[in-house]
């Protein structure tokens, strides 16, 4: 103590002063540290552990990972715990941290609000939080950060408007609010911080107009983003020569009109411009630089380019691909040989191209030009010249005559495509010097030759696609030595020649593999087992001979294996197929067609061990002996079981019961027995085919067939059935094919027997049935061909007949009919083949219509019959002239009384109508609606809609047009005015009244009344405040995301399954279309405009029309011959699925008579898909790309088996219902377990 008795008073203050001091620092640096705590304490998921293990008190808080401390107060300045997979809240201790400089919590998945007491952090120069679930508005007091730097707040969930307050940040560079659910204008004092060099508002929902003096203030500018809002007006233009730092410009899918401003010519360093998706009209600018239009969508003037692109001499990159743009690409972009890219993919661009195309782009390294119009032949002279090209994508247009050999020039070429046109000729073998080739596409062209060896050249190929062409010759051997192939498809050629022995050993990364339908010949070898990623093997319509390898059984990733039509057979070593008993290996095993090979052996038991993923067995025509073991009950996933025209002996399996699943049967020509009714088969409620014809089954129907709602096709033909059929068999209304033919069937067809409304296949004949014809035949309107022959049959043939006009063939030969023959049937357009002989009936056969073509076998055996001479029947009596006479004099008196009754009824209702006239509008034409229904004048309606103003106007149909209007009470309501001076408009009306007055669901637009009297109609309709579908896909400021679009189709096909299958009497909408698709303020879809329905169960009702739906949507036969059914619903919503995913019209005029919307997503699975999907929808860089498209490829094959040619082989609402349900499920799957 005595050291401190030299000390001056001043230095005691300055030694209390530094004790306080030290004493302090602890206390502060604790602060920090239980501020840091108290955030881990709030983290309920640290999956790396690091802050749980790290963040310790036994340690310094300076050493923790993540956090940094200033040296001269040791006090924390900087925290970065980004890309650490944290959940939990941020709390507001964290506000104590006084010294922070730069807080980093980026790519986590914090929730909940911002605490107020960030308000503390006054140093703060560096502030991210992106990549998280934040939550609630963006606070005010974000203004109060004087120093700061760089603000990114991106990827959250932010909603409300952008504070004023942020304008308060003098010193701001960056700031980034991407990917918010932000709403309003845009702050005006943002753009007046001059020290800004980012702004980065993109995806989020603000509106607004720009100043035009934008730029003004901002003269560091260098990043502009704030595309995906919906901020409308013009482009900023007078100050914009002052963003003179201006490197990326985006304001793509907004609302933005009018042209686009010269000025952006003045900026010199932009590299990047996007302004896609607005309603911008002309393209007139001139800039350095690297340009980028990618998806420019606006109304171009002409709807073609202009010609000021060629002007733009620094331009790298021109990207317009997947728009509307027409008339010929101009010569001067070919002159701008500073580009790098051009991409025109998907417009309706024509003409040819310049043979000298590449003498000016020696640096361009891609060329896109697929899904135009082009034509012509491909340029070739100086196409060397392209010698840096690395993409030429040429395919789906009109090119004609043979592949220029100038290709092999391109050394650096990795992806080629010229399928789809028309070329010809034979493929140059000088292609084989591009060696770095890696996608190649010359499918669906008229090639012809072999194939050149030199492909053999292409080291780097990973895809060969030669299908469907007319190429000749075996396969080079050289082409088994890629071994980086993974897909390969020479489908539907000539080749010719064996494959080789070693085919599988230099293929290892081979996926897909497809040589059907060609002449190969030869074994198949066993080596094919070293291609072992092979998921899909189709080597179907050949002329492959010997046993099939057990060694394919080695594959353990096969998918599919197509092997039909060859000259297989089984192992001579076992009666068994034994390589059957391989693939029970193979786990992911999906298809397996085997049909029209010789095996000629027995399925083995272990068929019950194949994969349970099993979906489809075909082997039809395989003359497979034995019996079917009972463990095919295990392949509880098969949908479909084909093994027809064998020699299957035996009872069929009750374990068939276990296959839930299964929508087609087909056991067809064997010689299965059963003398027990099947009623274990009942189990099968979702069969869509049973076919069990031509065995020897010796059993009555049982009566629970009646309950397989689900069957379309049911064929139980040329067996050994007895008794009446069951009444529950004719209850089966959706039932499309009935064949009970060539059995023991007795009884008498009853009444019922026309509730089978949708059938157009009957065939009954070879029986005992007894009784007459029920005269109801008469409403089975869909029906084509019946055969009633060799029966009992007794009575006359009824009037009704004449009105199934849909029918083509009738045979009713080989009973006892009697009577005479409907003058009616004279009325059956159609008909084609007739067949009434060996009956009793007498009288004059009819003459027009289609007896016209008839011949004497059609009438043969039958006495009293009398007609035209060439039916080899006597002629018909003739009327004498006295009776004649008479006749004549009851005519005229007729007429005559028929002339002053009809004078008397018009002057009635001319007197009647004049008296109504005076009267006021009224409603309630259709009492039996507006029973039901409010009563709504027509005067009220006026007042509603304005006067029917055109600022009301929601849009116009065929029929007439529809009005927003606003009730007394304050309800929105739509308002469908039908103009009575179209043809088919009065009965528009009423059909839409019996419609919609039963009708009642969820998904179907809802009638509130109607107003009607003989000079106006109107109904009253539900408002859908997000308007029609069509509207959300062709709409440049609208997007509907994958998930909705799914949810609107399932919407849809869930209101088409109440019309088809709920509803007491089957409707028909006819007229299927996005623009008939509805949407309420929470996106749920209703189905509207029932103005040309079929209701098919109104007993005067015909399913005959010559009134037709939108083109494009229209069913074959309903285009071509006018006939309705459920089927034509189905064919439309399948085009409208792939409108939907497409974003493309069916009457787009990219289509003609060579291709239809249904084409060209047919021939896009399964590799090319992606190319014909919405651009917008689906994207590779997206995080799930792959499980959009795997979801989108099952939805648009739901979409092709719905537009199936034959109405017969499209699928039925319930299964495609069920099917899109289950698409969904597994799409959502993965995304759940994702997050």
């Amino acid at each position: 103590m005595e050291k401190f008795h030299h000390l001056s008073p001043l230095g005691l203050v300055f030694l209390c002063f530094l004790s306080a001091s030290l004493a302090m620092f602890p206390t502060n640096i604790t602060t920090d540290q239980s501020s840091l705590l108290a955030l881990r304490a709030h983290i309920s998921v640290d999956p790396l552990q690091i802050l749980a293990k790290n963040w310790s008190v036994g340690s310094s808080v300076c050493d923790w990972i993540g956090v940094s401390c200033g040296s001269r107060h040791r006090r924390v300045t900087a925290l970065d715990i980004s890309n650490m997979g944290l959940i939990g809240i941020i709390p507001p201790q964290l506000g104590n941290l006084s010294f922070l400089v730069s807080l980093d919590i980026s790519a986590n998945n914090f929730h909940g609000e911002l605490p107020h007491e960030f308000v503390g952090l006054r140093r703060l120069k560096l502030l991210y939080l992106s990549g998280n679930n934040l939550q609630g508005e963006l606070p005010h007091w974000i203004g109060s950060f004087s120093q700061l730097r760089r603000l990114s707040l991106r990827n959250n969930s932010f909603t409300g408007l952008i504070p004023s307050s942020i304008s308060n940040l003098s010193k701001l560079e960056e700031i980034n609010l991407s990917h918010n659910l932000l709403q309003g204008n845009i702050p005006i004092g943002i753009l007046n911080i001059s020290s800004l060099q980012v702004i980065n508002l993109r995806n989020n929902g603000l509106s607004g107009v720009l100043p035009s003096d934008m730029c003004y203030h901002l003269p560091g500018l260098s990043l502009l983003n704030l595309s995906f809002n919906k901020l409308s007006g013009h482009l900023p233009s007078s100050t914009l020569a002052q963003c003179s730092e201006l490197r990326v410009l985006s304001l793509s899918v907004n609302e933005f009109g009018g042209s686009i401003p010269k000025e952006i010519g003045a900026l010199k360093k932009l590299e990047e411009l996007y302004l896609g998706y607005n309603y911008l009209e002309e393209l007139k600018i001139v800039s350095g630089g690297l340009v980028h239009f990618l998806n420019f969508v606006s109304s171009l003037s002409n709807n073609s380019f202009t010609s000021s692109i060629s002007n733009m001499s620094k331009l790298e990159e021109v990207s317009l691909s997947y728009n509307y743009l027409a008339g010929n690409i101009p010569i001067g972009i070919f002159n701008i040989s500073s580009l790098q890219i051009i991409d025109l993919t998907n417009n309706g661009l024509s003409g040819v191209l310049p043979s000298d195309m590449c003498f000016h782009l020696p640096g361009l390294s891609f060329l896109g030009l697929s899904l135009n119009k082009l034509n012509g032949q491909l340029p070739s002279s100086n196409l060397a010249q392209c010698s840096e090209l690395r993409v030429l994508s040429l395919s789906y247009n009109e090119f004609g005559g043979s592949i220029p050999k100038e290709i092999g020039a391109l050394k650096k070429l990795e992806e080629l495509y010229l399928g789809h046109n028309h070329l010809e000729g034979q493929i140059p073998k000088e292609i084989g010097n591009s060696t770095m080739i890696k996608w190649q596409h010359f499918g669906y062209n008229n090639l012809t030759g072999v194939i050149p060896r030199e492909i053999g050249n292409w080291y780097f190929l990973q895809q060969l696609n030669l299908q469907f062409n007319s190429l000749t010759g075996s396969i080079p051997m050289e082409i088994f030595n890629l071994s980086k192939l993974s897909a390969m498809s020479l489908l539907q050629n000539q080749l010719s020649g064996n494959l080789p022995s070693i085919f599988g050993y230099r293929l290892p990364n081979l996926e897909y593999l497809d040589l059907g339908i060609n002449h190969l010949s030869g074994a198949l070898p066993s080596s094919i087992s070293n291609s072992s990623n092979l998921r899909r093997i189709e080597f179907g319509d050949n002329k492959f001979t010997g046993p099939i390898p057990t060694s394919v059984g080695d594959l353990r990733f096969l998918e599919l294996l197509e092997l039909s039509g060859n000259l297989l057979v089984s192992d001579s070593s076992s009666p068994e197929l034994s390589f059957i008993t391989s693939l029970t290996k193979c786990k992911y095993l999906s298809i397996l067609v085997l049909g029209s090979n010789p095996l000629n052996g027995i399925i083995p038991e272990s068929v019950s061990n194949l994969s349970t993923s099993l979906e489809q067995l075909n082997a039809t025509n395989c003359k497979i002996k034995g019996s079917i073991p009972d463990g095919i009950g295990n392949l509880t996933s098969l949908i479909l079981l084909d093994l027809s025209n064998n020699d299957l002996t035996g009872s069929l399996p009750a374990t068939i019961k276990d296959l839930r699943e299964l929508q087609g049967m087909d056991l067809s020509m064997n010689k299965l027995i059963s003398r027990v009714p099947l009623h274990f088969l009942c189990a099968l409620h979702n069969l869509d085919t049973m076919n069990l014809g031509q065995n020897q089954f010796m059993a009555s129907i049982p009566k629970c067939f009646g309950n397989l709602t689900s069957l379309r096709h049911l064929d139980l033909s040329y067996n050994k059935l007895h008794s009446a059929p069951p009444e529950e068999i004719w209850t089966l209304k959706d039932l499309l094919m009935l064949d009970l033919s060539s059995n023991l069937l007795s009884g008498s067809l009853p009444y019922v027997v026309t509730n089978m409304k949708m059938a157009n296949w009957v065939d009954l004949s070879t029986n005992q049935f007894s009784g007459g014809i029920p005269d109801s035949i008469g409403d089975m309107q869909n029906l084509q061909n019946l055969s009633l022959a060799h029966n009992r049959l007794q009575g006359s043939i009824p009037e009704s007949i004449g009105k199934v006009f849909s029918l083509e063939s009738v045979d009713l030969s080989h009973n006892l009919l009697s009577g005479s023959i409907p003058m009616s049937m004279e009325n059956l357009r159609y008909l084609k083949y007739i067949n009434l002989s060996f009956n009793n009936l007498s009288g004059e056969i009819p003459s027009k219509g289609p007896f016209k073509n008839c011949t004497a076998e059609s009438f043969a055996s039958n006495q009293a019959l009398c007609g035209a001479r060439r039916l080899l029947v006597p002629p018909c009596p003739t009327i004498s002239a006295h009776r004649s006479r008479t006749k004549r004099v009851h005519r005229t008196i007729f007429i005559s009384l028929g002339v002053i009754i009809a004078v008397g009824a018009l002057s009635f209702g001319f007197v009647y109508l004049r008296y109504r006239k005076k009267d006021e509008f009224s409603s309630g034409a259709d009492l039996s609606l507006v029973a039901m229904l409010e009563r709504i004048s027509y005067f009220e309606l006026l007042q509603a809609t304005n006067g029917y103003n055109e600022s009301n106007l929601l849009g116009a149909g065929s029929f007439g047009s529809v009005y927003r209007g606003t009730l007394d009470n304050g309800r929105a309501v739509a308002v469908k005015v039908f103009n009575l001076q179209v043809d088919g408009a009065f009965k528009s009306f009423d059909v839409e009244c019996e419609v919609l007055r039963n009708l009642r669901h969820r998904n179907l637009t809802r009638v509130i009344s109607s107003c009607s009297n003989p000079d106006f109609k109107a109904l009253v309709l539900e408002f859908m405040p997000n308007e029609s579908l069509e509207k959300w896909l062709y709409s440049h400021n609208y997007f509907l995301d994958l998930m909705q679009r799914l949810d609107i189709l399932i919407d849809v096909a869930c209101a088409l399954q109440y019309l088809h299958c709920e509803y007491a009497t089957p409707v028909i909408h006819c007229d299927l279309k996005p623009s008939n698709v509805l949407l309420d303020q929470d996106m749920v879809a209703h189905l509207s405009d029932f103005g040309l329905t079929k209701l098919l169960g109104e007993k005067n009702s015909i399913t005959y029309t010559e009134t037709l739906a939108t083109l494009g949507y229209l069913a074959p036969e309903y285009g071509l011959e006018g006939l309705v059914s459920a089927k034509c619903d189905i064919y439309s919503f399948g085009i409208m699925m792939m409108e939907v995913f497409t974003r493309t019209n069916p009457n787009s005029e990219m289509f003609g008579e060579k291709l239809s919307l249904k084409n060209w997503v047919a021939n896009s699975i399964p590799d090319g898909l992606a190319n014909v999907i919405d651009a917008n929808l689906l994207k590779e860089s997206d995080e799930y790309f792959v499980e959009k498209l795997s979801c989108i490829a099952s939805i648009m094959k739901v979409a092709l088996g719905c537009t199936m040619e034959s109405p017969r082989e499209r699928s039925n609402i319930q299964d495609v219902l069920v099917a899109l349900k289950k698409i969904k499920r597994q799409y959502m799957s993965p995304l759940c377990s994702g997050t």
